[in-house]
């Protein structure tokens, strides 16, 4: 039920930035659960990858390239997912920003507890 959850609230997050971030395109609700589905999936096999090669890098700028790996994450999502399209660098890396905050609220809001348990 948690996984459930998790996964509808990723794809409000990506339709909440796609409507605020010009350059963010989210095809409607279906081709947002597809996309949430494959930004996870990105995330957590090439951008583990990413982060552990940019440790240095990650260590030198204080946790901020951390924002530019997201949006190259953002950027392989959607490359291969119908319906979900970044137009540019620049809306990359202002939708990870945006979907990170926005992510974070609506968890917030469901009281997550995979962040109580701490």
């Amino acid at each position: 039920m948690k996984l459930l959850i998790r996964w509808l609230i990723s794809a409000c997050s990506l339709l909440i930035v796609a409507h605020f971030v010009s350059g963010f395109h989210v095809n409607g609700f279906r081709a947002a659960l597809l996309a949430a589905v494959i930004v996870g999936f990105v995330n957590s096999t090439l951008g583990l990858l990413m982060k552990i090669l940019t440790f240095p890098v990650t260590i030198l700028s204080l946790g901020l390239f951390l924002v530019v790996i997201n949006a190259i994450m953002l950027k392989v999502a959607a490359a291969i997912t119908p319906g979900f399209s970044i137009d540019g660098w620049l809306a990359a890396f202002i939708g990870a920003i945006c979907l990170s905050v926005v992510s974070a609220i609506l968890h917030w809001f469901v009281k997550d507890e995979r962040q109580e348990r701490n």
